[in-house]
């Protein structure tokens, strides 16, 4: 379901569905949290986690030192694949694939094709010369020996053997190493290794890495030897880092590619870890489609996998060597020779009869997987693209500990009870139609969150010195040439033609903004100027991707831009966090920030990046304190360094909604001024600095995610169902619309319960649909102009004055309570 794009060499390529720059972490398909049958295919279209206009070349890195490390172990992003080069035929798949053949006999030759190739390696590996090497922990203990008093030895020494020196138990409970080398041995060779090409994969990976860190630093497998002295050797446990979960992840996604092949005689294309478990994605013909009856006999044979406790073996392959492994398979073959440059070679591993384009690390063996299940399954495409086969992909997740697999299920089970989906048809806030889809009808009780939702962000505005303005919603295409959206981004946007010329529904703010900027003469004096925009926008998504809320055509942001000079960047960055903080703590969510700095692929001056990077350093420092925020370095946008504000909901999924972004691209593009104040030549005016910058992001969007942190248990202030008023007889309902007239009269949502239930009925029902409070009406109460007062937690609070609630509810509102 992706989308072709050329690129500037006129080289198409397969790229990925554009999407909305404030994205949530967790998505469908990459945490497997609840869905049904209908979106299953949107898991190929789900987002990547950065800017719109953010070219995917910016995050590319094609220099050698990170080629050392191979960005390994990364988890897929919700992309289907690597990259390809368009070929001239879409349909590859044949008949390699016919019918469901259990251990079909190309395994075994296969098998054989391997252990030749092996055999040139081992003569290889031969004349290497071990030399003594030492190796250094991370709390600086040094060690060069065995237990035994047996030197360490490059081409020998591995480091499960440096974990066992320490403890037995460390080295069984270790997943993985991640190895900083001080040098190589000299007869050390990236390429002989398969180290210097490209991992084939790395497009499907999610990019989450430090990357100047991993130039440094490279994931090992624990039982690979060594090449040369390690400054430091951190070895990796599952419960404590995120690299030993994505490693012991992909490790199980080969255990469930070698239960396909035994079961069904699959024909694999990728299988990546993700950020919560793994998939594979697997050729079955056109007619053959896994069943949830496929469950059962995928765990038994992965359990059979991990009992036999096969070895993670990794093997260097030249290009040829590797086309003659995978003959008869269409898609691993297109992948080589794609992506696997002549006279290069890459790498592949092999568990039992298991053998797989790998750039690794693994785990030791698969008897390190205790618990398995296979979750769920879905269609998709090769590369993500409609026209190429269709492909049968299989979910799973897995643990070190049966323990561990049980608490997953039962915050599965938890996760889908909050589902926003069912929450708001249950409590009838939302609805959708198939004349519009992807684009909500808010109900009467939804649109009341909606429009709290907007009011409270209004309300900082007006405390934080912004100007609401107003824009329209569509534009001739000629400001997205100008803005650069067209070129990439045009496929997402609804466009038509209107009298000869095209014009596009507006997907984003940013380049009206600009023209509202540039329409004046703006002095230094008027800096900065924060403009606030609740315009609507649309986003041409595909219909397969729609989910819920969390993927729509239609949606507001709480959009803002603030246009500053440099040396007022901290401060407004620094209000931006403070603005943050406010929106989060009031939601009761908590929140980590991220530094992403200067890609490869920046565009401006360096110098400014500089300044600007430390500008945002500085203001994170304030705000958080040093060491409160951690560096991601080369994943800003190319055209400005941003802050990822990375915020926990109450089951600890991560969503990223807010964000605060630099960019000096667009005052160049629409050749924005201001004037300095200065009489010297040539520096009488200055380009302003834009910050991008939202706190709620897409307003549908942070519903969804607050429906499900909430439960549907809206706070007060933003409930739409604050008060049912319950008489105890039909004698009081005069005195009960009184009531509720009065909290109507302050406006309070409150209605009367006039059904022929009894009292206590009422109060159940209420209860159960939420009401904040319940005020139960007798004669007491109508003596005494009192009510009642109970909670939905059915807690009974006792009797107050009427007015004296009403000021109480004033209250809950005015401190978002």
């Amino acid at each position: 379901m992706g989308k072709k794009s050329k690129d500037s060499s006129n080289q198409e390529e397969i790229t990925l569905q554009k999407t909305a720059k404030f994205s949530v972490l967790e998505l469908a398909g990459i945490t497997q949290p609840f869905t049904t049958n209908d979106d299953a295919a949107a898991e190929q279209q789900q987002q990547q986690q950065q800017d719109d206009t953010n070219d995917s070349a910016s995050n590319s890195n094609n220099n050698k030192e990170s080629q050392k490390e191979g960005l390994q172990g990364r988890r897929a992003k919700a992309s289907t694949g690597p990259r390809m080069d368009d070929t001239t035929t879409n349909l590859i798949g044949g008949n390699s694939f016919e019918s469901r053949t259990p251990n079909p006999e190309w395994i075994k030759a296969r098998e054989e094709t391997y252990a030749k190739i092996a055999t040139r390696r081992q003569e290889e590996l031969a004349k290497k010369v071990p030399v003594p090497i030492k190796v250094v922990m991370p709390d600086g203990n040094v060690f060069d020996k065995t237990k035994d008093g047996v030197s360490f030895m490059a081409w020998k020494t591995s480091p499960y053997d440096v974990a066992c020196v320490i403890s037995q138990g460390l080295a069984d409970a270790a997943v993985v190493a991640r190895v900083t080398y001080e040098n190589y041995v000299e007869d050390y060779d990236l390429g002989e290794d398969g180290m210097e090409g490209e991992d084939l994969l790395a497009d499907a990976m999610e990019k989450d890495v430090d990357e100047n860190a991993a130039a440094k630093a490279v994931l090992w497998d624990l039982t690979r030897p060594l090449v040369g002295n390690v400054a430091k050797l951190e070895l990796l446990k599952f419960e404590s880092d995120a690299d030993a979960k994505t490693v012991f992840w992909h490790s199980s996604a080969h255990m469930l590619g070698e239960a396909l092949e035994h079961l069904f005689g699959c024909r694999l294309t990728i299988g990546p870890p993700l950020k919560g478990g793994f998939y594979y994605d697997s050729y079955m013909g056109t007619k053959d489609a896994f069943k949830e009856e496929d469950y059962t006999p995928v765990e038994q044979e992965v359990q059979k996998i991990a009992k036999s406790k096969q070895k993670f073996d990794r093997l260097v392959v030249t290009k040829e060597e590797a086309l003659e492994l995978f003959a008869g398979n269409p898609f691993k073959e297109q992948i080589i020779k794609t992506k696997v440059p002549d006279g290069t070679r890459t790498t592949v591993y092999k568990c039992g009869d298991l053998i797989d384009l790998c750039r690794g690390p693994h785990v030791p063996h698969t008897g390190r997987v205790k618990a398995f299940a296979a979750t769920r399954h879905s269609a998709t495409s090769w590369l993500g693209d409609t026209d190429n086969d269709s492909l049968q992909r299989i979910y799973g997740i897995s643990f070190p500990d049966k323990k561990m697999l049980k608490v997953w299920t039962e915050n599965q089970e938890l996760a889908k009870a909050r589902d926003h989906r069912r929450i708001a048809a249950k409590q009838e806030l939302i609805m959708f139609h198939d004349l519009s889809p992807g684009s909500a009808f808010w109900l009467p009780r939804g649109a009341r969150i909606y429009n709290k939702l907007i009011e409270f962000i209004k309300q900082h505005y007006w405390k934080r010195g912004y100007d609401e303005i107003i824009t329209p919603n569509i534009y001739n295409l000629d400001l997205w040439h100008q803005s650069g959206h067209a070129l990439h981004y045009q496929d997402a946007m609804f466009s038509f033609e209107v009298e000869g010329q095209k014009w596009a529904m507006k997907p984003m703010n940013c380049p009206g903004h600009c023209l509202m900027f540039a329409n004046s003469i703006r002095s230094y004096r008027d800096l900065p100027l924060r403009f606030a925009d609740f315009g609507v926008l649309h986003r041409n998504e595909l219909s397969g991707a729609l989910t819920g809320l969390t993927r729509v055509r239609r949606f507001q942001q709480d959009d803002a831009h603030i246009y500053c000079r440099e040396d007022q960047i901290e401060q407004e960055v620094l209000g931006a966090l403070d603005f943050m903080k406010d929106v989060y703590d009031t939601f009761g969510m908590t929140y980590k920030l991220e530094l992403s700095t200067r890609p490869k692929k920046a565009l401006g001056d360096i110098a400014l990046w500089d300044r600007a990077e430390q500008a945002l350093a500085n203001a994170m420092d304030k705000f958080a304190g040093k060491g409160g925020w951690r560096v991601n370095p080369g994943d800003g946008a190319f055209y400005g360094p941003k802050i990822d504000i990375k915020v926990m909901d109450a089951m600890e999924r991560v969503h990223q909604c807010a964000t605060v972004q630099l960019d000096f691209q667009l005052p160049i593009r629409f050749d924005l001024k201001y004037n300095t104040g200065s009489k010297e030549k040539g520096k009488e005016f200055e380009r302003p600095v834009m910050v991008h910058r939202a706190m709620l992001g897409s307003v549908e969007r942070m519903f969804a995610v607050l429906c499900e942190h909430w439960g549907g248990k809206w706070p007060f202030w933003i409930s739409p169902r604050q008060v049912m008023v319950v008489p105890v007889h039909a004698e009081f309902n005069s005195y009960c619309e009184a009531v509720k007239e009065k909290l109507h009269d302050n406006s309070f949502y409150a209605e009367v319960d006039v059904s022929k239930a009894t009292f206590q009925k009422k109060v159940r029902n209420a209860q159960v649909d939420q009401y904040n409070f319940q005020l139960v009406v007798g004669q007491n109460e109508v003596d005494n102009g009192t009510v009642n007062i109970r909670t939905r937690e059915n807690k009974v609070e006792g009797e107050m004055k009427v007015d004296d609630f009403v000021e109480m509810c004033k209250k809950l509102r005015a401190e978002h309570k």
